[in-house]
């Protein structure tokens, strides 16, 4: 499992993210930048949550390996 993360002041508004993974991304209303719809996709949302990371042209969305911490 991943974690997502997106910097909100690195977005230039693109769109590529919501393209590619609509499932995880969305874009605001009044100023097109990423809006994060879910923090820890699965299945194929993970895979496209890294493509558009990937894709992404300013590198505003960061993608991590979610890893479970024992207590």
């Amino acid at each position: 499992m991943v974690r997502v993360a997106v910097d909100r002041s690195l977005c230039c508004g693109a769109g590529n993210c919501v393209l590619v993974a609509p499932g995880v991304f969305d874009q605001d209303e009044d100023d097109g930048v990423v809006v994060l719809l879910t923090e820890r996709p699965a299945g194929p949302d993970e895979r496209a949550a890294r493509e558009a990371a990937v894709m992404c042209p300013v590198s505003a969305i960061t993608v991590r390996e979610d890893v479970a911490r024992d207590a």
